[in-house]
């Protein structure tokens, strides 16, 4: 029994195994290669792990079709010559495999385990491309023409052979280069796999022995290849990233960012010493100067010699970051000399940021900076304070705060006055502010810190019973583990809340300033709190949230969380 599950598991592991087995499919160019293209084809069916050998007759005229059909390949027929590069994405196409070698079709000496170096490092997963590198007589067009190229634009690229012929690659990976139509295609696939990140590596396979090609066809080769090294440099930029006014530019926007480092470091970090700061931001201005001539200078040379197309592109393409630099600088300083105020001979810059809000409702907003000012004439009891600063407080208009056990009543701000806090003057001196100062978002709680809101329960549901409702809480440092809460009020829901409850507290509900009911930390684990009355079912749902919050409920100590009135109680 025990020799029949261990065979059983065998067979299942061999089955799985079989089945994620890889197709591999080998492509094979051919113009006029009667004489070699079957011992091609016969040399790569040696190998079991080949499921298909693709011939592309690019259009020849002799017997290649017959010579690549008697061997066992499937031929697939080009009506003209039409490029090394067009036979290989017409493979492409038609392969079934999801690894795909491609071999020349005039190799005189080829192996099977020459191909099978070409492939194992794909099967294996060490590379998602390969391309070989062979000794063999001549490399005139590599050597004098794609080498220099390469080391000039890309020099990154390395391999010794960028122009092998021979390559193998992983058809996702292919799947993101461009198939050249002629011989650039060997150099262009080397390319996109160096920029898009695809891993490619170079393998031995020996001597390969081919037909040598004439002058008139190696001029053309040539020719294609230049022609194809130079639109990659092009399409991925590293011409300009090479040419004069280019590395003009690029010093150009160091002496900027080294600015604009240098003055961040001098207001928000403090532990870089202040004279290291401004050495920085010195350097940076003495760059930006220099490099802003020679840019200005050269530019003008440019634009004298080119048309008005080329001196547009000029522009956008090339000056843009520069403008872009300069723009985020400019903004810097001006945000920095708003905040600066001249007192008792002493310059004092004192900059303050808008907070970036973004909630776990999926909302996002830009908050603050806020300017005190004095309270309107006739409203010495009212707080004007914008929305933004209301969410930060997790308050609302119509709220009252109690503060020094004084009354205010808080409403919106006036239009045109979205970021200006308005206090009764009192007020102001009690909170240690002045009119004209400015308060960042982040600083509000800290303001207000200790406070009392009676924040009023707004539903449509609560006034259809004739009622009103507040819930009560203090201002204090944001908490974690804040609890989120539901109210129903008889099942209908009138509330949705956040906030902190202390563990050791109980909290008190009122009906018209009578008690009808008190909860504590077990009825808030539980999830669930109902009162009854005889008018009323009051039913409250707890719920934790992985959030925080500056609601401090107040306790049965202080007074009562929730508090209810009918149409006859008068809240304010």
């Amino acid at each position: 029994m025990y020799w029949l599950v261990v065979i059983l598991l065998l067979l299942l592991f061999s089955t799985k195994n079989q089945d994620k087995t890889e197709k591999i499919t080998i492509i094979i160019p051919a113009y006029n290669e009667e004489s070699t293209v079957g011992e091609v084809v016969k040399t790569a069916k040696k190998l079991s792990y080949v499921s298909e050998i693709i011939v592309v007759n690019d259009g020849s005229g002799d017997n290649t079709e017959e010579e690549a059909k008697n061997a066992g390949a499937i031929v697939i027929n080009h009506k003209t010559n039409q490029g090394k590069g067009s036979a290989i994405e017409t493979g492409v196409k038609h392969a079934t495999g999801d690894i795909l070698a491609f071999i020349d079709a005039d190799i005189s000496n080829l192996t099977s385990k020459k191909i099978d170096v070409m492939i194992k490092p794909i099967i294996e997963h060490k590379a998602d491309i390969t391309k070989t590198k062979f000794s063999r007589e001549s490399g005139r067009v590599t050597e004098l023409t794609a080498k220099p190229l390469l080391g000039l634009f890309f020099p990154e690229v390395n391999f010794e052979q960028p122009l092998s012929g021979q390559f193998a690659g992983r058809r996702t990976a292919l799947n993101k280069v461009k198939f050249e139509k002629d011989y650039g295609v060997d150099v262009g696939i080397v390319l996109d796999a160096d920029v898009h990140g695809i891993k490619i590596e170079e393998v031995d396979i020996g001597s390969i022995e081919h037909d040598m090609s004439p002058l008139s066809s190696l001029n053309e080769m040539a020719n294609e290849v230049v022609r194809t090294i130079i639109d990659r440099a092009i399409n991925y930029g590293r011409v300009t990233m090479m040419d004069t006014l280019g590395g003009y530019i690029r010093m150009l926007i160091m002496g900027f960012s080294l600015v604009i480092l240098g003055i961040f470091i001098v207001f928000f970090v403090a532990r870089i010493p202040l004279i290291i700061a401004i050495g920085i931001t010195i350097i940076g201005i003495i760059i930006t100067f220099y490099y802003l001539i020679k840019t200005i200078s050269k530019s003008l040379h440019i634009l004298k010699k080119g048309s008005f197309k080329t001196t547009t592109k000029s522009i956008i393409k090339m000056h843009f970051p520069v403008i872009i630099s300069g723009l985020i600088l400019i903004l810097m300083l001006t945000s920095f000399l708003s905040a600066t105020t001249i007192t008792d001979g002493k310059i004092s810059i004192e900059p303050t940021s808008r907070n970036l809000v973004v909630s776990t409702d999926q909302s996002v907003s830009v908050r603050g900076p806020y300017t005190i000012d004095i309270a309107i004439e006739n409203e010495s009891d009212i707080i004007r304070i914008p929305d933004d600063a209301l969410n930060t407080m997790e308050m609302s208009a119509k709220d009252k705060i109690i503060i020094n056990e004084d009354t205010y009543y808080v409403k919106n701000t006036r239009d045109g006055e979205e970021n200006t806090i308005r206090i009764p003057n009192k007020l102001e001196k009690n909170l240690q502010l002045v009119n004209g100062q400015i308060i960042a978002d982040s600083r509000i709680p800290n303001i207000f810190s200790g406070s009392l809101v009676i924040h009023n329960i707004k539903s449509k549901n609560l006034t259809k019973d004739n009622m009103t409702g507040t819930v009560k809480f203090n201002i204090s440092s944001k908490t974690e583990n804040a609890k989120a809460f539901e109210i129903k009020l008889n099942n209908k829901i009138i509330a949705n809340s956040i906030g902190i409850f202390n563990k050791k507290e109980n909290y008190t509900i009122t009906l018209d300033d009578r008690i009808i009911g008190n909860f504590n930390i077990k009825d808030i684990e539980n999830g669930n709190y109902t009162i009854k009355t005889d008018e009323y079912k009051l039913n409250i749902v707890f719920e934790d949230r992985n959030t925080s919050s500056i609601r401090h409920f107040i306790t049965s100590d202080k007074g009562s969380f929730i508090n209810f009135y009918t149409k006859n109680s008068i809240i304010y």
